[in-house]
């Protein structure tokens, strides 16, 4: 007898939910289970559509009528998303995958060749999200500066080809060679340093063996050349080494001093230009050419971060940086690039070097000034001070840029000393007794040395950050009365040409100006820090470079 199995069907009606015993033999039992599990899935797949249409596919209607999803904009650029109905349909590991699909549309029309272009360029030149990205005055500073590196690149190929004459090379074959050794000197700056020298090296092997003719080997070898090249490299070292105890004036006195490294930069040229009227001196000559322009080097390195620090709006500096300095090297390119065209009519090197300095010169004076600084050191301070004694008001940043002076020869006058020594300021003393009684509220002591024609602000051991401020307005203030007091001498003095007219001034003799000069300062320090930081200039003692002398024992009461 064939076994008899149990199997549960559901009931069908309103008692669905009691189920019903049916006893239905084995063979039977498995044709029942199969057809329960082919209604199973007829059910599944008859209901399946609308359970597992995902939510994206069911389009909301304020979508739906116009297909726009959102709107967006690169740079400057804007794009589209709207619903793509005809690529609804996508595959996905072989099995069919419904949904709506999104493309992005263009509601510009594509970009003419010539400004996809610029745009490439603009890549490599200007800072990301140029102009907000940078003050006003970047474009004017970088101007100059491409102009300026222009003309130094020019310049390289000219001196190069000087001192390849002055090895032995001769004139018809220095100018290719010149222009050979910059353009691999200016790839070879992504180089490591004894990669790059070596480089040098067996380029200039090379060609003096493709030009032997044109060489005085007796003159030239390559021992000369190695021995030339190390002198040169140790003396540039030095030089760099003795310029870095400058310190601090590379903040504070940069716009001076990075012009001061352009025309040490231009000197230095000038020097390897003369090693063609003394090539018995090359070596010499070559190497003091190499102190100086190292030299400039220093200045212009430690001076550009603060410059482009200046210039930039956020934390942006790293960009800057990079994108002045691309800007720089194609000029420098360009300017190379120039040099050749003009060494092929064998202009003279007088003549080039004359215009070419010039214009070296003249860019790097107007790259310097249009660099806009909001600190107050000594010159602008000095500008800061004047204007508002003579007028009530201090200077914009842009207008007290403008007015400072970029160049300071070392034998410049300077009317004014911030901690100098005791000994420098005073010639007797009674003149120290006499002033000191006015300055006893202060940390700091002003007076004037008619013997060297200069106005001292000394400070005592406990003045701080706004005292050293007030004691350098102070010393302004109190030039101001002495430069009045000397135009009234010589009015006198030319009163009285016709007859001897003999005074030696002491320190004594100037001391009504400094009573007069206490008040002012006690009555205007105040409102002049005021206007000066509604101008948007900082103030720091640091800038101002006061000496390190302190009067000790000496405070206000």
């Amino acid at each position: 007898m064939a076994p008899v199995m149990g199997l549960k069907r559901p009931a069908a009606g309103a008692g669905a939910a009691v189920a019903q015993t049916v006893t239905l033999p084995a063979p039977a039992v498995r044709d029942a289970v199969r057809a329960a599990v082919r209604d199973a899935e007829a059910t599944a797949q008859a209901t399946a559509p609308a359970a597992r249409v995902p939510a994206a596919a069911a389009v909301p209607a304020e979508i739906a009528r116009d297909g726009v999803l959102c709107l967006e904009e690169v740079d400057g650029r804007r794009w589209s998303y709207v619903v793509d109905a005809a690529g609804a349909s996508v595959k996905a590991k072989g099995r069919a995958s419904v949904g709506a699909a999104f493309k992005a549309v263009p509601l510009q029309s594509p970009l003419p060749p010539v400004e996809e272009i610029m745009s490439f360029i603009r890549s490599y030149v200007v800072p990301e999200g140029f102009p907000h990205s940078v003050t006003p005055s970047y474009v004017p500073y970088m101007s100059w500066r491409a102009l300026k590196h222009f003309f130094g690149g020019a310049m390289g190929v000219f001196t190069t080809r000087t001192l390849l004459n002055s090895v032995g090379v001769s004139q018809s074959k220095a100018v290719p060679g010149a222009v050979a050794i910059n353009w691999i000197l200016k790839a070879s700056i992504f180089l490591e340093k004894n990669f790059k020298d070596f480089f040098f090296l067996f380029i200039l092997f090379l060609f003096c063996n493709i030009y032997p003719n044109h060489v005085e080997w007796e003159q030239l070898s390559m021992l000369d050349v190695a021995k030339t090249k190390n002198s040169q490299d140790g003396a540039g070292r030095v030089g760099k080494m003795l310029f870095a105890r400058q310190g601090k004036k590379f903040d504070y006195d940069l716009k001076q001093l990075r012009f001061s490294g352009d025309l040490l930069m231009e000197l230095g040229a000038g020097i390897e230009l003369a090693t063609a009227a003394f090539p018995q001196l090359f070596l010499p000559m070559a190497c003091i050419a190499n102190v100086v322009k190292n030299v400039a080097a220093v200045t212009s390195t430690s001076t550009r971060t603060p410059i482009y620090k200046a210039y930039a709006k956020g934390e942006n500096i790293g960009d800057v940086t990079a994108k002045g300095e691309s800007v720089g090297n194609i000029a420098d390119l360009l300017g190379t690039g120039m040099s050749i065209l003009i060494s092929k009519s064998n202009p003279s090197l007088v003549t080039s070097f004359a215009f070419l300095s010039c214009g070296y010169l003249l860019s790097s004076y107007h790259e310097v000034r249009s660099v806009v600084l909001n600190t107050l050191n000594r010159a602008r301070f000095t500008v800061a001070v004047d204007s508002f004694i003579k007028t009530g008001y201090v200077p914009t940043l842009k207008d007290g840029n403008s007015q400072e002076t970029v160049f300071n020869p070392p034998w410049r006058h300077e009317p004014v000393a911030i901690g100098s020594r005791f000994g420098e300021a005073f010639q007797e003393p009674a003149s120290f007794v006499a002033i000191k009684p006015l300055f006893e509220d202060e940390r700091y002591i002003v007076t004037y040395n008619p013997t060297k024609d200069k106005v001292y602000a000394l400070l005592k051991d406990q003045a701080k950050p706004d005292d050293i401020l007030k004691a350098a307005f102070h010393a302004h203030v109190l030039l101001h009365f002495i430069n009045a007091s000397h135009a009234n001498l010589n009015a006198r003095r030319r009163m009285n040409s016709n007859r001897s007219y003999q005074h030696n001034p002491v320190n004594m003799d100037f001391l009504p100006h400094i009573e007069e000069s206490c008040k002012i300062v006690m009555s205007s320090y105040g409102l002049f820090k005021k206007k000066a930081r509604e101008q948007g200039w900082i103030m720091s003692e640091s800038l101002l470079n006061p000496g390190r002398a302190r009067l000790c024992g000496v405070v206000p009461q």
